[in-house]
């Protein structure tokens, strides 16, 4: 099957090419997934970001499971295919790291404090905040937030939560686990009442 390979060369990218762990990965999946590839409406992937995030295990993982399930049976509507999809995608997205990892973890420890070394971490850093702030971003879309002209309560409960959620991790140190239950629980009760 050609969308198998196509997975796992796709996601064998993304681990290769993708710095600052699974947040970081998210904005190169969607422009592979979505943009690229068109495998997945830009809805399914924002639905695949949350479970990831819900689920236990690291979100670039998480990500590439779902994203090469729903990918696969996409295209092939077959379960068997599907499952097979999920596997060489998550196994494609780790096989990078694993084995960039072996090859330096003999020498990290006896190089860590070179002058190179930290040279390279500190070029790395802005980077990585960039493919962050890169996936947040391209999280804030209508799907998400809402529209101020097409559904403006969505929007409007959707920008209270965000703020409410920033505020209560960077001012209060909430914990996040607390701040998606509560979100969870206020969106669930919230749109149950409104009908939205």
């Amino acid at each position: 099957m050609t969308i198998l390979l196509e997975l796992f060369y796709t996601f064998l990218k993304v681990g290769l090419f993708s710095f600052g762990g699974g947040y970081g990965m998210l904005s190169v999946i969607q422009g592979e997934v979505v943009t690229r590839h068109a495998w997945l409406t830009s809805a399914e992937f924002t639905d695949i970001v949350a479970i990831s995030q819900m689920t236990p295990g690291p979100i670039g993982i998480n990500s590439a499971t779902y994203v090469g399930y729903t990918a696969a049976m996409n295209a092939t509507g077959s379960p068997a295919v599907a499952v097979a999809g999920s596997l060489l995608a998550s196994l494609a997205v780790m096989l990078p790291s694993f084995a960039i990892m072996l090859t330096i973890s003999r020498y990290f420890m006896k190089y860590s404090k070179s002058a190179s070394v930290e040279s390279v971490f500190k070029a790395l850093r802005p980077a990585v905040v960039g493919l962050i702030a890169s996936a947040a971003l391209q999280l804030m879309t209508v799907e998400n937030f809402g529209s101020p002209t097409e559904s403006t309560l969505q929007f409007v409960v959707s920008v209270l939560l965000f703020v409410g959620a920033f505020v209560a991790a960077l001012r209060y140190k909430v914990s996040p686990i607390l701040i998606v239950i509560a979100a969870g629980a206020f969106g669930g009760v919230f749109y149950g009442i409104v009908g939205c």
